[in-house]
């Protein structure tokens, strides 16, 4: 009887055992799919090739594996930095030279920038040959298309000054240029351009052209453009989170520097409406862009980064940035 009892003793204890196992199986099974994190990334402009590890990372599932569920957005009338610094987008694409009003502002704004998504400053003066601009100081007597921005002028007049020419011999047309080589052909003689979409447009168009590269002429101007940025609030309250994102962003785009054409393919996949032709063209200069020598993507570098806000600074085109506000390399893996 005490064998009986001793016996049905030890299978109570393996069935309560066998009953706890499966209950941790289901618990852990239930925890591990989870609801996926929603994000939400709202972009500087309409699609392009300066998104496309996004693309790539939804497309190939990088942010899937990561547990996020990303919607990619078009950018409201005030732009990136009003959404993503008002909570309605985590993270979103500005430039350096834009996000001065939002480190100046008196009301604090919870933006900071996380990863450059193109190493240095691929802008420039772009012009047709036969217009002989071949360095700054050929803008004279020229007709430039201006956005009438105070750090856009100013930065055109150094390099053109620096470069012993007069900005005051510069012809300023007040004109937002949509179509550089119609442009270029007909009332303009000079545009600032960003050489991977405008520049490979002028190219597929034909046309003949020189180029100068701001950052080629004065080192301060080899800032960020463009950048992620994202709502420091965020940051804080999600760091596992941002590090995920992050990360799945960075495959995206060595998937774009090692897979150039795959990547654009994949762009126009998800965004029909692009020029198949423009894509790759731009996909294939940009490849060697994205990180260029830097040791890994998305890397912000403190000097290049604070020198910018200090030239505007002193040559008071904004309120003082301090060294090292702005930025951050923290969230990259």
């Amino acid at each position: 009887m005490r064998r009986n009892q001793k016996r049905i003793k030890r299978l109570v204890g393996i069935l309560c055992m066998a009953l706890l196992s499966i209950g941790l199986c289901a618990c852990t099974k239930q925890q591990g799919t989870g609801e996926k994190q929603e994000i939400t990334m709202v972009l500087d402009w309409t699609p392009n090739t300066n998104h496309t590890g996004f693309y790539v990372a939804q497309h190939l599932g990088y942010f899937e594996e990561a547990g996020l569920d990303v919607t990619i957005v078009q950018p409201p009338e005030d732009g990136a930095a009003s959404m993503v610094a008002s909570g309605q987008a985590q993270f979103g694409i500005d430039f350096q030279d834009y996000l001065v009003p939002v480190f100046t502002s008196e009301d604090e704004m919870p933006v900071e920038a996380v990863a450059a998504i193109i190493q240095h400053n691929t802008s420039g003066i772009i012009s047709l040959k036969e217009d002989n601009i071949v360095s700054p100081r050929d803008m004279e007597g020229k007709r430039y298309a201006t956005w009438d921005l105070p750090i856009e002028q100013a930065i055109l007049e150094h390099v053109i000054t620096t470069d012993g020419g007069d900005f005051n011999k510069v012809e300023l047309i007040p004109e937002y240029v949509t179509d550089v080589p119609t442009a270029l052909q007909q009332d303009i003689d000079a545009v600032w351009i960003y050489y991977a979409w405008d520049g490979i447009s002028t190219k597929l168009a034909g046309l003949d052209t020189n180029i100068f590269y701001f950052k080629d002429i004065v080192p301060e101007f080899d800032y960020y453009s463009p950048v992620i940025i994202a709502n420091t609030d965020f940051l804080e309250s999600d760091e596992e989170t941002a590090r995920a994102f992050l990360e799945a962003v960075r495959k995206g785009y060595e998937y774009a520097i090692d897979h150039p054409e795959e990547a654009a393919e994949i762009l126009c996949e998800e965004v029909p409406e692009l020029n198949e032709e423009m894509v790759k063209e731009s996909q294939l200069w940009l490849a060697d862009q994205y990180q260029a020598e830097a040791e890994t993507w998305g890397y912000i570098d403190p000097e290049r980064w604070n020198a910018f806000y200090a030239w505007l600074y002193e040559n008071g085109l904004s309120e003082e940035i301090p060294a090292g506000v702005g930025f951050t390399n923290d969230y990259l893996q």
